[in-house]
């Protein structure tokens, strides 16, 4: 057993807008610097550009709004207006250092199920395309006045033309941020959420699959062969009454395999130990099966709700088949507690090492559940070990009076 791993840090994975901090100016022309002289010097082209596709959309849709195509050219212009905000926050990023997350796409791109009329009316009202609009129009003259003065400095006033820079571009800086960026949280999370819930869906499909697979293969079949066998004994019951009894004893035990198939596939789907006796107890459960003894250490006040501790305890038990099947461990441990409002999960072996998220589809797997309830999942498997796997769940407390 090995001391317990501190746990790593949650990052939101909205994050911030603006990614580092920027270096001081100095009067010394450094590599930042130069960065920021080529975009105030690169802005005319661009707001050029920018305004010249800004005037050409909005006078041409607002002229044909009187025909059939202008609203849908309006909204098309939209749509390209975001493709330039995604130019601009490029060009932000790599010149000014501004990290800035993509705004969500318009719904009907993310699903797909709206009809015409409806993604047309999301089209025309769609804000990240207005304030990329607003962002350019106003562009123009600001674009102007950098260049110029950003040129004139380089020939007149090149000994303060880094301190003239960064004011300028932090200016560009402000603009990016206040226009450039999602709307606002909400708009981030909205995008965060349909991935989610993409994961979850094929999540739970897959399970239903395997339930379906096994039910078939596995105790649906049996129970067809103990039917028929049951039949063929009830013929021979009178004619030949000990190989009757022969097929019934049969007929037993394949009851009794089927009844073990039957639990054990109930144990994958949610097992009674994890209902009736929590964390603790399923876990240890769990560890009894594994081929390489484990030390189960569950440090848990309470119980949280019925979802994070199903996704607790199968998280633990597809490690704990990966340290069977090939981590070449002698030992592992399993620690679960609780710090503040997340539940950790760390599980340790003394194997090979190796392991990572590209090493095959089930920690994949297990990385994208935990990312759709809001969880962490981080590996430390350095080549000849040990392996360490530590999983962060949102930790909600259970209703009272709940299983």
């Amino acid at each position: 057993m090995t001391e317990r791993h501190p746990s790593p840090t949650l990052v939101p994975r909205t994050g911030k807008a603006d990614g580092e901090r920027l270096p001081p100016a100095r009067l010394a022309y450094g590599a930042h610097t130069w960065k920021e002289i080529a975009h105030l010097l690169v802005n005319l082209p661009v707001s050029l550009i920018g305004f010249t596709y800004v005037m050409t959309v909005l006078f041409t849709g607002a002229w044909l709004t009187v025909t059939v195509i202008g609203f849908p050219l309006l909204a098309a212009g939209l749509m390209g207006a975001r493709q330039l905000g995604k130019l601009e926050r490029g060009r932000a990023r790599r010149l000014l250092g501004v990290r800035i997350d993509e705004p969500s796409p318009l719904p009907w791109r993310r699903t797909g199920d709206h009809g015409f009329f409806a993604q047309l009316w999301m089209g025309l009202k769609d804000p990240v395309g207005w304030r990329t609009i607003l962002y350019e129009f106003i562009r123009l003259p600001w674009g102007v006045f950098t260049f110029t003065l950003t040129l004139t400095s380089l020939f007149v006033l090149w000994p303060v033309l880094p301190f003239i820079a960064r004011g300028l571009t932090n200016v560009d800086r402000a603009m990016v941020r206040g226009l450039l960026s999602p709307s606002d949280e909400l708009e981030r999370r909205i995008a965060e959420l349909e991935s989610d819930r993409g994961v979850v869906v094929d999540t739970a499909a897959a399970d239903l699959r395997r339930i379906e697979r096994d039910l078939h293969d596995g105790a649906q079949a049996r129970l067809v062969n103990l039917a028929m066998g049951l039949g063929l004994a009830k013929e021979k019951l009178l004619e030949d009454p000990e190989y009757a009894q022969a097929m019934v004893a049969e007929a037993h035990g394949e009851v009794k395999l089927a009844l073990q198939e039957l639990r054990d596939l109930a144990r994958g789907i949610h097992p009674a130990v994890l209902t009736d006796r929590g964390l603790d107890a399923a876990l240890s459960s769990v560890a009894s099966r594994c081929t390489v003894p484990v030390k189960v250490t569950a440090d848990l006040d309470a119980r949280p709700v019925a979802a994070i501790e199903g996704i607790a305890y199968f998280t633990v038990s597809e490690l704990l088949q990966n340290v069977s099947k090939h981590s070449g461990a002698r030992s592992a441990s399993v620690d679960v507690w609780r710090a503040d409002d997340r539940l950790l999960i760390q599980v340790w072996d003394d194997g090979r090492g190796g392991a990572h998220l590209d090493g095959g589809t089930g920690m994949r797997g297990l990385a994208e559940r935990l990312d759709a309830v809001d969880g962490l999942f981080v590996i430390d498997s350095p080549p000849g070990g040990p392996t360490v796997v530590t999983a962060e769940l949102p930790w909600r407390d259970r209703a009272p009076g709940r299983p």
